[in-house]
């Protein structure tokens, strides 16, 4: 859903952390997470399922990853 984001906090080794941002940044897309051997990959995703972007991170390497969904106050209206 438009809006979703993920934010991911890496070591990268130098003295301070590195932050990325992965946003659904047309409607009907959505942000999925996966963690497979090791990584972390971070996907914006189309309504069928085909990934737009990614990205891939190492997960001993990762210090934070935090999911935000997409405002939902608008469907009670």
């Amino acid at each position: 859903m438009k809006g979703d984001r993920v934010e991911i906090v890496i070591d990268a080794g130098g003295s301070s952390p590195r932050t990325y941002e992965i946003t659904a940044t047309r409607a009907g897309r959505r942000v999925e997470v996966a963690n497979r051997r090791g990584l972390v990959e971070v996907s914006e995703v189309t309504r069928t399922g085909a990934p737009v972007r990614t990205a891939r991170f190492m997960s001993s390497r990762i210090l934070a990853l935090v999911e935000h969904p997409a405002d939902s106050s608008d469907a009670g209206d």
